[in-house]
């Protein structure tokens, strides 16, 4: 493609060079480059593109994209820009030929709820006949192919990439996890939204190396809702006001528990053989009766925001009831469809907050007992393992800790971390470190009525332990479980 082409949406100074050059390739890692990049000088937190200059010049690349002066070498192209990866955004999205613009793209941001709500959304749509794609923390998925990407939402260049193989696969939307890191860093810079959510907000990702406060973390997330065109917004969060201030947007609202465009006007749990789950009434632009088979509240607010979406997106009723009923988020709140007495749920849930959310939800449906697999990852503090365990001895669950990701630290001294949170409230524990041998140990001792939480891997299907990534799906160490116990009795 031709320079001149790629700069068309760019702010930019020539400082030397041809416009009317070839482009091959765009590149932001100098690892990458071939002959004929366009290269991209990131200033990362560890790592400035500004130090790889000569490096890619003699590997091939014959225009240099950068934010600061330098030392500019003849016969090559120099364009300057204040923001280089708003302009890597920019660059990707006319490289690629701007493929947001050919589908419906839904852009979904929050704490909380991004990936099950994501889910949903393509499983009503995908009922409905129609192709779609995802972008989100488990990775990508395009007509169900599934794929890894590195982060929630991918650098720019990445997600573009994959934007356009969407296109060429024929997906007619794109639904996309949208974090407040991407937003921050101009990952979407470019990006032609059409519907911005927002889920929910609490203090997260505040840290040295991410937000430095609540306030910039709320404000990345606002960005969203002056790219989109329909923003529909959680009116229950106590956020929401401040949410919907400075939205370029049509704002919808969804809630449980105020007036709104959509509202959840009854909500009642749901118990099946095996399964956990919620019924829902609605108000508002649809007056009708959903179920859900992913137990809690917060189950109701995602399937609202699948509901109203689709009902914008003209998706049939009888679709969003369809798939509403059927569908399953991996590592989400997943329940394992295994035993008829007792319930299996496989979950993300890796610090005291999390755990206390899903703790506090299961225990709603009166479980007669709830065993909780879990481990910590290792290398962290204490104090946060302690916490795990604290709450977990409050709702009188019995741990079964085991291994989680604990690399080269002891799983025993993890768990020694863990026990003493344990302990404070007299709680239940055993130690197995074999992961494999805890589900086993949980599955063997369940009865009826019982709860089994594995807690910590999620979506993972790796281990890290020592200086090893092993292949790990706790899905397939529950099925291969009944499998062999199937074979025992024939």
């Amino acid at each position: 493609m031709k320079l001149e082409k790629l700069l068309n949406d760019l702010e930019y100074e020539l400082i030397q060079g041809d416009l009317r050059q070839d482009v091959l390739q765009i590149d932001y890692d100098s690892r990458l480059v071939i002959d004929g990049s366009l290269f991209v000088c990131i200033p990362g937190a560890r790592v400035d593109g500004h130090c790889f200059i000569k490096q890619v010049i003699e590997k091939g690349a014959k225009v240099i994209v950068v934010e600061k002066d330098v030392d500019y070498q003849d016969n090559i192209t120099y364009i300057k820009v204040k923001d280089a990866r708003y302009a890597l955004a920019l660059l990707s999205c006319a490289f690629f030929d701007h493929p947001s613009r050919k589908m419906t793209v839904i852009g979904i941001t929050g704490t909380k709820g991004k990936t099950t709500t994501s889910y949903m959304v393509e499983s009503i749509l995908h009922q409905a006949g129609k192709k779609v794609g995802i972008i989100g923390t488990i990775g990508s998925l395009i007509n169900g192919e599934y794929r890894k990407t590195k982060n929630t939402t991918p650098e720019s260049f990445e997600l573009q990439k994959l934007m356009a193989e969407m296109v060429e696969n024929g997906c007619e939307y794109c639904v996309m996890e949208v974090s407040s890191q991407g937003l921050m860093l101009n990952r979407v810079a470019g990006i032609a939204f059409d519907y911005g959510v927002f889920t929910n907000l609490s203090p997260d990702h505040i840290g040295e190396h991410e937000h430095h406060s609540f306030e910039h973390y709320m404000a990345c997330k606002k960005k969203l809702f002056t790219m989109c065109h329909i923003g529909i917004f959680n009116k229950d969060d106590e956020h929401y006001e401040e949410m919907i201030h400075d939205a370029k947007c049509q704002i919808l609202t969804y809630s449980m528990k105020t007036k709104s465009d959509l509202q959840a006007v009854e909500s009642h749990l749901s118990r099946g053989k095996g399964t956990l789950g919620v019924t829902m009434t609605t108000k508002g632009i649809i007056n009708d009766q959903f179920e859900v088979d992913i137990p809690g509240e917060f189950s109701v607010y995602n399937s609202l925001v699948a509901i109203m979406l689709c009902h914008e997106l003209n998706i049939a009723r009888k679709h969003m009831k369809m798939a509403l009923k059927l569908v399953r988020v991996r590592g989400r709140v997943e329940i394992v469809p295994v035993h008829q007495d007792y319930t299996v749920i496989i979950d993300y849930a890796h610090n005291a907050v999390s755990f206390e959310n899903i703790l506090e939800t299961i225990q709603a449906y009166y479980p007669q007992h709830i065993l909780c697999v879990y481990g910590s990852v290792g290398e962290r503090t204490q104090g946060r393992r302690f916490e795990m365990g604290e709450i977990v001895s409050q709702y009188h669950a019995l741990s079964i800790l085991t291994a989680d990701n604990p690399g080269t630290e002891p799983v025993s001294q993890i768990n020694a971390d863990i026990i003493e949170g344990v302990l404070t409230h007299q709680g239940e524990y055993v130690e197995i470190e074999d992961r494999r041998q805890a589900i086993e140990y949980a599955l063997e001792h369940a009865t009826h009525g019982d709860v089994i939480l594995c807690l910590g891997k999620g979506h993972e299907d790796y281990q890290l332990i020592g200086q090893e990534r092993i292949p790990f799906s706790e899905r397939q160490v529950i099925e291969q479980y009944f499998e062999n116990k199937e074979k025992i009795h024939i």
